[in-house]
Parts: structure tokens; sequence; C-alpha cells
């Protein structure tokens, strides 16, 4: 049998997803707080986008209209459109994927180009904040140390081995074994050791470079009987019978240190409240420092909910006047001079790119309001009332129905946004759970069930905390037809531990 090679016509289908509409989705997925920062980039990429309010000016768009030189390749769009009316809706693009777009198309290549990013790697704006780490506070106290130049780098090495919750998780030979292969530098598990307890003793936080939770808490308490604290018992309870207090087992403690139940009870309060994870309050002192840009503004107006755009770092923008004037000059002058031709087409490339980023800024505006407006009507009763239980049921699809958008454009919008209403300021994604039937036959979110398992926790009796299948007869009780297995998931999910774990005395 002979083998040839031939020809054969294939018929697909292929969506051409242009620069400009992957300009939109990632502007969409840009909270407000880096939406500036995104458009001095812009600004600073295309010097024929400047600040200021656009005005209507005929004339020049008349200008962009005109024919123009042979060897121009003016903006390519799908059926003859023009760029203008290919934004005319922001919900034009929906069920494309960016996957779809093929740069080796015979387009231009300033459409072809991705101005946003630059060509192959997509950059995502961020707030820099400074901050001090856990790791920079103990460099600075091993000055305190009178350390000669080989015990610092010892020294050194045992502190870049803590990790940001403040434990040593490295072996002490391996700490050995790096300062030999890594610094050329040769010491003994004795010399760490030794350091190690001089950090362990000194430095702050209390109970840094711990190997283990028991020794960071036996540590804490150290610190606290060399100030002068009477915490004998507590000392000789974390020593010897940490397994049972990590599993709360207090008769055990009880017996073995021989206490009355006063005395266990100022033992524990002394305990839980020792810190777990030391390193973890130079992190909550950042974290403070922290605070959120909201997307949107929600108020209450007498009963009439009123939904506002944060567009305090959008300035306004405008087509420079400048390139509007040369476009002019050379309109007018002879374009037979190519040097004159390659300017003219420059000047109308910026243009064109100006107004397409003016256009698509303007468009993700109305993307944003149009989503947030149909999620705010959707938890109407929430914003009124700032209740969690009288949040409905709603995912993606919801909303993507009631705006005409796609999944994923909702999905964009819902990623890193914010809206802030008179009873707090809420992630976007907290809006969005599954539903659940009570026993009516009513939808309930999950949400809802949650807060409510919730409350039930808190209000127990921690002496004898609800087990599992109480809390599942109890939200029964309520109307809510839900199993133990997902009960149990929902309280994991909420952080909220079993109830041998949640026993106090």
């Amino acid at each position: 049998m002979a083998f040839g090679q031939g020809l054969r016509q294939v018929q697909r289908q292929h969506l051409k997803l242009l620069p400009q509409q992957i300009q939109l989705m990632k502007l969409l997925q840009i909270p407000a707080a880096n939406l500036e920062e995104r458009i001095k980039e812009e600004m600073e990429e295309n010097p024929a986008l400047e600040l200021g309010e656009e005005t209507d000016n005929r004339e020049d768009a008349d200008l962009l209209q005109q024919e123009a030189p042979e060897d121009f390749s003016a903006p390519d769009t799908e059926g003859g459109e023009s760029a203008e009316e290919e934004f005319d809706s922001p919900f034009e693009f929906e069920g494309m994927d960016d996957a779809n777009w093929d740069p080796e198309d015979d387009v231009p290549d300033y459409q072809t180009r991705d101005i946003n990013y630059g060509e192959s790697e997509e950059k995502t704006p961020a707030a820099i904040k400074v901050e001090s780490s856990l790791h920079d506070l103990l460099v600075n106290q091993l000055g305190l140390l009178e350390l000669d130049e080989r015990k610092q780098r010892v020294a050194e090495q045992i502190v870049g081995s803590i990790d940001e919750d403040g434990y040593l998780r490295r072996e002490i030979p391996s700490i050995v074994d790096d300062l030999a292969f890594r610094q050329n530098v040769l010491t003994t598990e004795e010399e760490v050791e030794y350091l190690l307890r001089q950090v362990q003793h000194s430095f702050e936080p209390a109970g840094v470079g711990a190997r283990n939770l028991q020794e960071c808490l036996v540590l804490q308490l150290l610190r606290q009987r060399s100030e002068g604290r009477d915490v004998d018992l507590a000392l000789q309870a974390m020593q010897q019978y940490f397994d049972e207090f990590t599993k709360k087992h207090y008769e055990k403690i009880q017996r073995g240190l021989n206490i009355d139940e006063e005395s266990l009870r100022e033992v524990m309060n002394q305990l839980i409240k020792l810190n777990p994870k030391p390193g973890g309050v130079v992190s909550s002192i950042n974290k403070a420092e922290t605070y959120v840009i909201p997307d949107f503004y929600i108020e209450n107006i007498n009963g009439k909910l009123e939904l506002t755009l944060n567009n305090r770092n959008t300035p306004e923008l405008r087509i420079s006047s400048d390139y509007r004037d040369m476009l002019r000059e050379y309109e007018r002058g002879n374009r037979k001079n190519k040097q004159q031709k390659d300017a003219l087409m420059f000047i109308k490339q910026k243009i064109d790119a100006a107004k397409w980023f003016i256009d698509i800024i303007k468009q993700r505006h109305e993307t944003l309001y149009n989503t947030m407006y149909a999620i705010m009507m959707h938890q109407k009763e929430f914003f009124l009332s700032g209740d969690e239980t009288s949040l409905r049921p709603m995912i993606l699809k919801d909303i993507a129905e009631k705006t005409g958008l796609d999944i994923s454009t909702v999905s964009r919008v819902a990623n890193s946004k914010f809206v802030q209403t008179e009873y707090g300021t809420y992630r976007l994604k907290f809006f969005f759970s599954e539903s659940l039937s009570t026993e009516s036959g009513e939808e309930v979110s999950t949400r809802e069930v949650k807060k409510i398992l919730s409350d039930l926790v808190e209000g127990e009796e921690k002496r004898k905390p609800l087990s599992d299948d109480q809390l599942t007869d109890m939200l029964k009780e309520k109307g809510y037809n839900i199993a133990r297995r997902t009960v149990a998931k929902y309280r994991e999910q909420l952080n909220i531990p079993v109830a041998r774990l949640r026993k106090e005395l």
C-alpha cells in the first residue's frame, strides 16, 4: 500500500480575542487601590494619553477616519467596525478565552503587542508597604551578644533558620553541616546548642527559637519566672503533663499535681495565655497597619440602597492636545514624504491606543457597577439589615444571568474587590454561597446555616460543650435538614475545634 501526501479542507470555528479585549479583562481584575498605578503605567507608555477631562472634538474624529496612507495599516476589526463600535457594550466579549487569541495572525504589530503588560509577562500591580520582619528583629538583637566573628556567623545561621512562627525547624546537626559546607565555618553541636540557648532565653519575643510547642511554652514560663511571677505549678504541668494538656484531660493534671479545682483553674489560665506562635506577634503588628480601600460604597438612605463606585484612584483621561495638533499638521502637509508617513502612522497609533484605553476604563466602570448592582439587589435584605442569616443563596451563574455577563467575567469582578457598608467592609466573595433546603422546601444560604452554627457554639456551656450530634439535632429543630457530617464540615470551615477541645473549667 502506497502512502502519499495530500490536501484536505477542514472547517472549524475560531474565536479571536483582540488585545483590547484582553486589556479589559485584565483591568477588571485590578482593585481600586491599584488602578491609579496601572493608569500611570499606561501614561508612561503612551505619550498621547494625559490627565484631564475628555471633550468631544468632531474635527479630530474626522481626521482619524480619513483615508490613511497606502502603507499605513489602520486598526483591523472584525466585520469592518470601528474601534468605538467594538466597545459599545462591555458585555460583547463574553464566552471568549484568552487562549483563543492567535498572536501569529497577520495584523499590525501595534495591535498584536499587549500594550498593557509587555509581550510575554503579565505584571500584577501591588502596593508595597515597608515593614519589619521577625528575622530583622532577631538580627538586630544579635548585636546585644558579645560574640567574635566566627560565633557571630554561627548565631546568624541559627537566626536565619528560625521560621516566621518563631520555631527552629532545622536539626542541630544539619545547622553544623550547613555552616561547614556552605560558609566554611567549623563548629560543634555543643556550641550551636549553647548559642541557641542564649537566643531562647534572652531574645524577644519570649519563646522564639523553640523546636516544638512544648519547649516554646516552657521557655515563656521560664521567662515569666525570671521576672518574679509565680508560675511553678504551670511550669510543672507543662513539663510533665503536656500531652494531657493538649487533650484537655484536666482531671489527670489535677491528680498528678495533687491540687484542688481552684488551683487547677489558675494553672490553666496561666497556660492558655501563652503564645503558641511567638513569631506571630511581629506579623500581627504588621497586619494591624494594613487597610483596605473599598471598590464600592453602599448607603442605606431611608430604606433605599444607593450604590457608588469608588473613582478616587481613577483620574480623568484625555488625548493629548499636542498630539491632536501634530495630527492636524501632518494631515495638511505633503504625505508623499516617507518620513512624514512614518510620523503620521506613529501619531495615529498612539492616539488610537489612547482612545481604546479611555474606552476600556469607562467600560470597566460600567461592568463593575452593573455587577455590584446585581449583587446588591440579590442580597438586598442583608444590605438593609446587616444580618448574615438574611443572605440568600447566590452563585456566579445567578449574577451572570442577571447582568448578561459571562461567568468568568463575574469571577474577575468579584476577585480582590471590597464593598463598604454601614455594617462593615466585605469581600465580594463573601456574598457567594451554595444553597441548602429546609424542611419546608425553602432554599437558604449555607452561610446562614454557618452563622447559626457559630451562634450555637458561642452560646454553649463551656464546661459541657455541644457535640456534632447535638448541634445537628438543634439545627434540625430549627428546620434545617442537615447531616452530621455536613455539620462537622461547616464547623471545620469556621475553625471551630471538636467539643472535647472546646471544654473549659
